[in-house]
Order: structure tokens, then sequence, then C-alpha cells
């Protein structure tokens, strides 16, 4: 049976995956669910005898299943096929007494790439015949922005316009995005933070003027951001992949439980364990590792989400978010499907900044997900004791996740899967600082320094970006973002 996907706030208007994908994000703002979720449960023998991308094409076959098999598999070897560093895709290496779910390999050295290598390929199968030009568009705290922009880069009849919060980067992440190839691209800083940035390109995709507008055009928005279920499916397979290797290291045996605990601003990557879960997969405890922008630990512990509250810019720039919006999806499973309630909650956030979930709702949540939250002086401490005692380098998320994983209860008998989401060497100068070593102000005087102190090598791609000449250098206030789309469709498509 084909999977049919509806809004969190309206489940009466059913869309395929297919154009799930294209649409990106639902017309009321809401973010595309299927109530099949689950039904159809993943054998777990299956996956621990299969390679990456054989996980890949069978749970993506299961989660988007209106693509054909031949579809899912030219996509799943497109988007991994000699695109990572090796072809485990995410390895898990043992650090100490914990386990590391490495999902930095990929191009531009971030877990993004595990998606944005995805997408780019189910969006283009979705589109033919579709007969659309397809416009995507991405707010970005950091990563996002340029694995998307190296996924769908001379992507034929498709543009990307990212956006980033000016000055709310690392300067790696920055010249990431500012020095990317392709024609197709545009990238812009934002006078704003994240939040602010992100809000933004959720009422672009609900201004039915500017729809309209486009539509004359032929052409449609669509997004790249984790609101996007094509986004969010490829990461459900690492989870059942890092599973299938503890199996085959002999760690657990087929069938044990497994911890996972997860740096997380946005909610997409925690929220693909959550729906690995529902899938068959025996995760014991999600455990949620925010920064000091812990509008999530407040709400996991309390039941009340309230983003009114002071805003920091830390050493962990893609978690400085203060609204997450995957936890709608959440909201709408531990409600039982109650596509009003959460259409309410979502307006209450709109027009107050926060909402509360009754008792019953925060219970059921609780019983699936913990939380913790790492000041910058705890994350810092994380990443010099970590390397002191193992050798082995973190970056400043997989820092507050592994801080967090510390301070969080063990349950006797049950592993715990640290995931890594970028590349220490994108955030070298804090690394050194939190190393005690030199830190200068370079960026690539810092690169050589770490290499020197942990005898690892930066990312070729990273160390390249010394030498590539920046290409967009656009600084746009929150309110001309509308008309710089508008723009970038006429310019690129």
């Amino acid at each position: 049976m084909t999977s049919m996907y509806h809004s969190t706030r309206n489940a009466d208007a059913y869309v395929s995956a297919k154009r799930a994908v294209l649409n990106g994000l639902a017309s009321d703002g809401g973010l595309y669910v299927t109530d099949a979720l689950g039904e159809t449960k993943i054998d777990l023998e299956r996956v621990v005898t299969n390679t990456y991308r054989e996980n890949a094409a069978y749970i993506l076959g299961t989660l988007l299943d209106d693509y054909s098999a031949e579809e899912i598999e030219s996509c799943v070897e497109a988007a991994y096929k000699g695109t990572f560093e090796t072809d485990d895709v995410a390895p898990v290496v043992k650090v100490g007494d914990a386990f590391v779910l490495e999902l930095f390999r990929g191009p531009t050295s971030a877990f993004k790439d595990v998606a944005l290598q995805m997408l780019p390929q189910l969006m283009s199968r979705a589109a033919q015949g579709a007969g659309e030009k397809i416009m995507i568009l991405a707010a970005t705290s950091g990563d996002t922005g340029k694995a998307a922009l190296a996924g769908f880069a001379n992507t034929p009849g498709l543009g990307i316009t990212v956006f980033y919060p000016h000055n709310g980067t690392s300067e790696i992440q920055r010249l990431q995005m500012v020095t990317q190839a392709g024609d197709n691209v545009a990238v812009a800083a934002v006078e704003g933070n994240f939040d602010d940035t992100q809000s933004a390109v959720k009422r672009i995709f609900g201004d039915e003027a500017l729809r309209e507008r486009l539509a004359a055009q032929n052409t449609v928005l669509s997004s790249a951001n984790s609101i996007n279920i094509g986004r969010l499916a490829p990461q459900v397979v690492y989870y059942f992949d890092a599973y299938a290797q503890l199996v085959r290291a002999g760690e657990i045996a087929c069938g044990d439980a497994v911890e996972f605990c997860v740096p997380t601003g946005n909610f997409g990557d925690v929220l693909a364990g959550y729906f690995a879960k529902r899938m068959g997969l025996p995760v014991g405890k999600l455990i949620v590792a925010s920064n000091c922008n812990n509008v999530l630990s407040d709400f996991l512990t309390e039941g009340v989400y309230d983003r009114n509250r002071e805003f920091f810019k830390t050493i962990s720039p893609s978690m400085d978010i203060l609204i997450s919006s995957n936890l709608e999806r959440l909201l709408y499973y531990a409600s039982d499907g109650a596509a009003g309630f959460v259409a309410g909650l979502m307006d209450d956030l709109a027009k107050t900044g926060r909402y509360q979930v009754p008792d019953e709702v925060l219970s059921r949540i609780q019983e699936t997900f913990a939380c913790g939250w790492a000041s910058d002086e705890q994350a810092e401490a994380a990443m010099k004791e970590c390397h002191d005692a193992t050798g082995y380098v973190l970056d400043p998320h997989t820092a507050c996740a592994w801080h967090v994983s510390k301070m969080h209860p063990h349950t006797e008998g049950v592993p715990r899967v640290v995931l890594s989401t970028a590349s220490p060497y994108k955030f070298c100068h804090d690394v050194c600082e939190a190393l005690g070593l030199a830190a200068p102000q370079d960026d690539f005087a810092c690169m050589r320094e770490l290499e020197g102190a942990s005898e690892t090598k930066a990312p070729a791609a990273l160390a390249a970006l010394e030498n590539i000449d920046e290409r967009f250098g656009d600084v746009i206030a929150v309110g001309d973002m509308s008309s710089y789309v508008e723009t970038k469709c006429g310019e690129l498509l």
C-alpha cells in the first residue's frame, strides 16, 4: 500500500511522497507526515547483513514507497557511490568506552551530506514529467547551506538559494558557501539570527501572491531543510546502519537495545532516530543534547516550549536555534495524530512565542526522549577530556553531546552511540583553543596546528578553501528575502 502524506496541521489533504518531496512544506505551513509510519517494520536481520547502500534502498523504499525500486536504487547509487570517504558512509568507531557515529565523511564534512546527497536525486525523479522549474530554498545555521549547495549545484531544472545569518556561522562554514561553484546557485547573508532567517523562509513558502507570480513562470518553491520529508528520510538510514555495525562487531546481539545521544538544534537529526524506532529499531532512549540555547531541554523537561529568552551565539553555531521546526512532527505523533491540536500549538508559538502541552503528551514524549545541555565551557572541557584520554578530536557540537552523554545515567548493558555531526576542522579555532593549542585568528593556520597536534588530516575540500575566490557577498535584510528569491528565480531558472 502506498504511504500518503499530509500536513501536521491538517490530516484531510493528502499528497504522494513524491509531491511531498517537491512541495517541501505544506501550504498551511505544516510539515508533511504519514500515518503509515511504523506499519511496515524493518527486518533487523536483513539490515545486519546489508551494506549501507542496500540499507538505504530498503529503508527509503519503505518510507517513500511511491518511488519505484529502480528509482530508489538509482538515487542511492548516485548519492553514495564514490561520494563519501568510504563505502561505509557513516562508520561507527569506538572511542574509549563509548561509540561515535561519524557522520562527517561526506563532501562537505557535515552530517547534512548524508541527506543532501540524496535529496536532489529524489527531487529530480519526482520532478520528471511535472514540467516545473524548481527553486530550492534553504535557511542554514551553518552546515545545511553548503551541503545543499553541493548536492544541487548544476542540477538541470533546479536552482537553489541559501540564506545564512550574517556573522552567525564559523568562518570555514561561511567560506564553504560563498565559494560554491555552479550556474544555478545563490547565497546571501541575512541581518539576523537563524530563527529570523528560517521564519522568513517559511513565510515565503506561505506567500500566495508570490506563489501565483512564480506559477505564471512555471516555477515552484521547495525546501532543502529538514522540514522536507525527503531530507529527513535518508537520515533514518544511518540509525539502522549504526545498529548493524554494532551487531557485526559483536558489541550487541540482534534485538538488543541501543541508546543514541544527538546534538541538535532544529530537531531533525534526533527525530530521524524516532522514525527509526517507530519502524522497529530497538532504541532505548534518544538523548537530546543542546547548547545554552536550551529551549529543547526545557521543553522535554517541563512540557513548555518558550522561545522568549535570550539568544546566545556559541562555539556550536549550528545549534544556535530557538525555533526547532521538526518538533512539530513529534507533537503530531505524540498526540495520536491530532492535527488540530498541533495547529493550535503552532498558532500559539507564532502569536506568543510559547506553547504548553498536556501532561499526557509530555509523558509519552519522555518515554523515548531524554535531554541535557552544555555550556561553551563544558563543551570545551569535553573536547579536552576526550582528546587527552583517547586522542580523539571532537567538534564543538559533538562535544555538547559527549558532555550530555557523560552526565546522563547509563542503562546497564545498553550501549550508547554519540552522533558526531561535523569535522572538527570546520571549527578549528575553537577546537584548538579547547585543546590548549596555539589558536591564531587565521582558520587555516589553526588547521595546520590541529593537524600537527592530533596526527589527523584536514579534509582536502576544507583546506582548499584557503585559495578559492569568494563568489557571493550579498548581505540583505530579513524583509528583503522574498524579493531576493523572486529575482534569483528569474536569473537562475
